[in-house]
C-alpha cells in the first residue's frame, strides 16, 4: 500500500545536554550557549518566529542541599516575528534572568494545585541530562508577545451589509452615541 501520509516536516530538534555527572560536587559548572546561524534559524521554526538573530544564554549549575541541582543564568536574545495586522517585521528584545531549581521527588501528578506564595515557582523535576538549549527556548516562548504588533500598524474600517440597509459603524454602538446625536438636533444653530 503507497504511503498516503502528508509530508510534514519534523520540528528540529535543538539540545546542549548536560549530564548531572558532569557538575563538579564541589564548584559550580559555568556553561553559554550561544548557537551558530544554523541552530538561530531551526530556533525561530520551533518558536514561530520569521528569525533569531542573537541568542546567549549564560551561567552555572551547582549542586544544592538533598540532591538538588541549581541554575542560575541570564538570557538575551532578539526574535523577529509577524505583525499580526500587517505581517511587518517586529523585533523584541529579551533580557532575562534565569533561575531553576531542580529537585529529586518532585512529582507533577498534582498538576491543578495552586502555587502557594512560600512556594519556590522555579522548582522543577530533576532531569538527567539538564537540556539548556530547552530551558532557553522556553524562556524565550514565555517572555515572547503573543500577539506582535508594529508600531504603526492600525486595522481598516470594514462595514457590512445588505443591499438597501444602512450599515452599523462603531459610533452607532457606543452608549451614549443617541444621546449625542439628539443634543445636536435640540442646540440652535448659529
Amino acid at each position: 500500500m503507497p504511503d498516503i501520509s502528508p509530508d510534514i516536516d519534523p520540528m528540529p530538534d535543538v539540545t546542549m545536554p548536560v549530564a548531572l555527572s558532569d557538575i563538579p560536587p564541589t564548584r559550580p559548572l559555568e556553561f553559554d550557549f550561544a548557537p551558530d546561524k544554523a541552530t538561530l534559524a531551526d530556533i525561530a521554526t520551533i518558536l514561530d518566529a520569521t528569525s533569531v538573530t542573537k541568542l546567549r544564554f549564560d551561567g552555572r549549575l551547582e549542586h544544592g542541599d538533598e540532591g538538588a541541582v541549581l541554575l542560575y543564568g541570564q538570557l538575551g536574545a532578539t526574535i523577529v516575528q509577524s505583525c499580526v495586522v500587517s505581517l511587518a517585521p517586529v523585533k523584541t528584545r529579551i533580557d532575562t534572568a534565569v533561575h531553576r531549581h531542580f529537585v529529586r521527588n518532585y512529582s507533577l501528578e498534582d498538576t491543578d494545585r495552586q502555587i502557594l506564595p512560600e512556594e519556590d515557582e522555579n522548582l522543577e523535576p530533576l532531569v538527567d541530562p539538564i537540556d539548556l538549549a530547552g530551558i532557553a527556548i522556553e524562556e524565550i516562548a514565555l517572555s515572547l508577545p503573543d500577539y506582535p504588533r508594529a508600531p504603526d500598524a492600525a486595522l481598516d474600517q470594514a462595514t457590512f451589509a445588505e443591499p438597501g440597509i444602512v450599515p452599523l459603524e462603531d459610533a452607532d454602538l457606543k452608549p451614549f452615541a443617541a444621546l449625542e446625536a439628539l443634543r445636536d438636533k435640540l442646540e440652535p444653530r448659529d
